[in-house]
């Protein structure tokens, strides 16, 4: 089936939702525009995810995609919160920052019943998860208003286990792509391989459709997705100097500027390798140290850090999230990088 009939969109694209740097403008530009918009919601509260939903329902009658997270809500780890503060500590004083002013938080939170109940009454078209699947009565729940899911591979055998469990489609999230990781059989990160040597792999090994992430940022990428065997491509980096983005001005000069070209995977903003921009923190700690808790536990004691900085017009301490393709990222409305992108199919 093709993919643009299993979603009811005019295009086989995907707008990749990235949490923090947007909200439902860019998905119901993109969705208006004949791709998938879509809405992250693991960084919202549910007043604050109904409030994007009810947004989305008043502006767009195009299909639509919500993604959520489906990590495990780690326990916190006394002694390694401890030694993450150690680590930080030079910085706290430099910055004139109060460690005893950390306040605890979730940072991301992952699919629970809540969030599902609420779903259910705007019936997206499309639900999307990272970090593998929901628990099977919530996914059945997803299902049950007859709404499409996608889910992160970033190897063969999670598309695989993803596929012996139902899933709609896969979208093969290559090395390159910026933002997390959606792994979740394993955290062995020489087991993740780039887009085009993973692409065509998945699609040899599923009978479902297969879609194409990370480093493709303008139509030729496309083209070559498409060719390798893709149902479709999801591009998030292209979309973060969209008008309709809320993309900070740290990270939109970072984005244009000769920086954009080394990013590195990073544990130290969250607690789970994803692909940022490197910045002073990054260099001075090792972009992925031991000491930082486990996601998405280790954003707590880095946030006073990162406000302070950028109220200095500083982005050391900012996760900078990008590709490693930020080459061809223009700020231009979301349906002109849309249909930009349209020309590689």
């Amino acid at each position: 089936m093709p993919l643009t009939t299993l979603l009811g969109t005019q295009l086989p694209l995907i707008q990749s939702p990235m949490a923090g740097a947007q909200g439902s403008a860019m998905a119901v530009a993109v969705s208006n525009a004949g791709g998938l918009g879509s809405l992250p919601a693991a960084m919202l509260s549910l007043d604050a995810l109904r409030e994007e939903l009810e947004k989305i329902r008043a502006q767009t009658s195009r299909p639509y995609n919500v993604n959520f997270f489906c990590h495990t809500q780690p326990q916190p780890d006394p002694a390694r919160e401890a030694a993450w503060h150690a680590t930080l500590a030079p910085y706290y004083q430099e910055l004139g920052v109060d460690p005893a002013q950390i306040v605890a938080g979730p940072g991301r939170a992952a699919f629970n019943a809540a969030a599902a109940d609420l779903l259910q009454e705007f019936r997206p078209p499309v639900v999307s998860f990272h970090f593998g699947l929901p628990a099977p009565e919530l996914l059945t729940q997803v299902r049950s208003w007859g709404a499409k899911v996608l889910v992160s591979a970033t190897t063969v055998e999670e598309a695989l286990w993803l596929e012996a469990r139902g899933v709609d489609a896969v979208i093969a999230q290559g090395l390159e792509a910026g933002g997390h990781r959606g792994h979740f059989l394993s955290h062995d990160l020489t087991r993740q391989m780039g887009t085009f040597a993973l692409l065509p792999q998945i699609v040899r090994a599923v009978r479902i459709p297969v879609i194409a992430a990370g480093g493709i940022a303008d139509a030729h990428g496309v083209a070559a997705a498409m060719a390798l065997g893709a149902a479709g491509v999801q591009a998030g980096t292209a979309y973060m100097l969209c008008d309709e983005a809320t993309t900070s001005a740290l990270h939109r000069a970072a984005l244009q500027s000769p920086a954009a070209r080394h990013t590195a995977l990073t544990s130290l903003f969250t607690g789970r390798p994803a692909r940022g921009i490197s910045n002073r923190l990054m260099r001075e700690l090792g972009p992925l140290n031991a000491n930082a808790p486990a996601f998405p536990l280790a954003t707590a004691a880095i946030a006073p850090l990162r406000a302070k900085a950028e109220s200095q017009h500083s982005g050391d301490f900012s996760p900078l999230w990008s590709g490693q393709n930020a080459s061809a990222c223009q700020a231009l409305p979301a349906a002109e990088v849309t249909r930009l992108l349209a020309q590689g199919f």
